[in-house]
């Protein structure tokens, strides 16, 4: 990537609360690898997960569409967004009303009650696929000055990041569905080495983990199991749901299979920001439950 590049960034709910770290060390990042990011005004939640329950397909096609409405308002620029869910959501939405005009229609018609309407042909973009497609891997290490030597990490991508649309041009075609290998290109590129994981596209259980986490704590206790065997002193991931369910679930399942897991589990952009020498407070290290000694060491280095 040449030159300053700007995006309208809708960073989604969960940057309000769970995910509030991958929302402050996304936005620590960006200017350092040439990046503007104007937030979105006044976003709405883009519906995933409840959003399908109960609401119905146009309902919840609205919502995205209201999102798209005010993008179109603030400009042409690309739409960026940090979350899985918001991208399956917002991207895979914009391409059905890109691509069917009676859907459009439809989602106009519902947006006419608040005076708004979206005609334009928007991008939406992954923030992971933009930083391998615009600003490029060779330019993530050139900014490394605080390597993270020393520091062993299992790449877990999570099940919704890279599906449907990695493989697709309208998702910008940057990783394969089965076996994505930017995020250990990001690990590298950080100075930390990327250690084996099989299960880098396994299910950690997504929602149904906070509404029944009965029926899913298997599968994380997977996830976790191959981290600890491969040597990781963490696990990195760009999913808000995936850091969220692998971290918090962790005591309850050393209690509940006599397991004694304390793995954190960070994400890409915090191991960014503490590589790019930007300190603690910017890789917001401190919001993650289970800490990383090693981390905080090389935040103060």
């Amino acid at each position: 990537m040449t030159g300053r590049r700007k995006y309208t960034y809708y960073p989604g709910c969960s940057s309000q609360g769970s995910a509030a770290h991958l929302d402050k060390s996304v936005r620590a990042i960006a200017p350092v690898l040439d990046i503007e990011l104007e937030e979105l005004n006044d976003w709405n939640c883009c519906g995933a997960s409840v959003g399908h329950v109960g609401g119905g397909y146009l309902p919840n096609a609205a919502l995205t569409g209201r999102n798209l409405a005010s993008a179109e308002a603030q400009g042409s620029e690309d739409i960026l967004t940090p979350c899985a869910a918001c991208y399956l959501n917002t991207h895979g939405t914009n391409e059905k009303i890109k691509a069917d005009v009676r859907l459009r229609g439809k989602v106009n018609e519902a947006l006419g009650a608040a005076d708004m309407k979206y005609e334009s042909d928007l991008q939406v973009r992954h923030a992971c696929e933009m930083l391998v497609n615009d600003v490029g891997i060779d330019k993530i290490k050139e900014k490394v000055s605080n390597p993270l030597e020393g520091v062993k990490v299992a790449g877990y991508v999570g099940c919704q990041t890279v599906r449907p649309f990695a493989a697709t041009a309208a998702g910008g075609d940057y990783d394969t569905f089965e076996d994505p290998d930017f995020l250990d290109d990001f690990v590298s590129a950080c100075g930390a080495e990327a250690v084996p994981f099989e299960r880098k596209t396994s299910c950690c259980g997504g929602s149904v983990s906070v509404m029944s986490p009965e029926k899913t704590l298997h599968l994380i206790k997977e996830i976790l199991e191959e981290a600890k065997n491969s040597g990781a002193d963490v696990i990195a991931t760009p999913c808000p749901l995936c850091q969220t369910n692998v971290e918090m679930y962790q005591d309850r399942i050393n209690q509940e299979f006599g397991t004694d897991f304390q793995i954190p589990v960070v994400f890409y952009s915090q191991l960014m920001a503490l590589a790019f020498g930007l300190g603690a407070d910017a890789a917001a290290i401190d919001q993650n439950i289970i800490k990383s000694e090693k981390l905080a060491a090389k935040a103060k280095a």
